[in-house]
């Protein structure tokens, strides 16, 4: 089932030097760009990360140091990467804890703006698991009725992605969601709208390491101060804010906080 697009969709996939949001980086990178009318438009590409790929990723993914050194780097190809991404939703396999966040990381880096605030994120693992429960090969599988040849490829990761995503609308189009505790949470659709707001969780950075509680306000989600205000922090324990500032925390969570202060500082 083609899907009903309202703005373009980039769906993607990403193979990395490891699972660091904050410190690892990208080595290939593979987007299908579905437009509003169903034309696609696929770019592949292998990224030099500036940095040695850990053996234990490559035999994973089986790109190793070789295959990159002669890449371009992620910052020579971001201003061009994000203006052909310019209007387009974003969706993926786990995109949205590990793909959309390091790929923020890269283009922050880069010097390049590129948010995604005012894009739909789509995740078609979320969809899988609240559905059915299970990897992509299995989904492929199931939804497709197709063995996943060359699975951990970035592009061949993409096109599974973007096929289980059209089976999973045309299979469940119209059918509730329900939580563990059997409540509904939604209806499966062919708006991405609707599919954004069951596989997006509402975060304040990309990472998790802050949130909100049941008033909305700004909480953090780890470490000594978990579950406390964000803002009551930083008036008790300015110095926090330093030492977050000088951590290995993402480069989007890093922005947020400041954000948020600058914010209470104006108050």
């Amino acid at each position: 089932m083609p899907l009903k697009l309202k703005s373009p969709l980039a769906i993607f996939d990403l193979e990395t030097t490891g699972t660091s949001i904050a410190n690892d980086r990208i080595i290939e990178l593979s987007f299908v760009k579905v437009g509003i009318k169903g034309e696609k438009e696929v770019k592949t590409m292998r990224i030099n990360p500036e940095m040695p790929i850990p053996y234990e990723s490559s035999v994973v993914h089986g790109i190793y140091d070789e295959d990159v050194k002669d890449a371009p780097t992620f910052k020579s190809v971001a201003k061009n990467l994000g203006k052909w991404l310019e209007g387009c939703d974003l969706g993926g396999f786990n995109a949205i804890k590990f793909d959309v966040p390091i790929l923020v990381e890269e283009f922050l880096r880069a010097d390049v703006d590129f948010e995604v605030t005012n894009r739909r994120l789509i995740d078609a693992q979320r969809i899988f698991h609240m559905m059915e429960k299970r990897t992509l090969s299995a989904a492929y599988q199931f939804y497709c009725g197709k063995e996943l040849v060359g699975a951990h490829g970035a592009e061949a990761d993409t096109l599974a992605t973007l096929e289980v995503l059209e089976a999973q609308v045309e299979r469940y189009d119209g059918q509730d969601v329900t939580d563990n505790l059997g409540n509904k949470i939604g209806v499966i659709a062919n708006d991405m709208d609707k599919l954004h707001e069951l596989t997006f969780n509402k975060l304040v950075d990309l990472a998790g390491r802050l949130g909100y509680n049941s008033k909305d306000e700004v909480i953090f989600k780890f470490g000594k101060h978990k579950d406390k205000l964000v803002s009551d922090v930083f008036k008790q324990e300015p110095s926090y804010y330093d030492w977050m500032m000088n951590a290995e925390f993402p480069l989007d969570t890093k922005r947020k906080l400041t954000e948020i202060r600058l914010k209470e500082m104006k108050l």
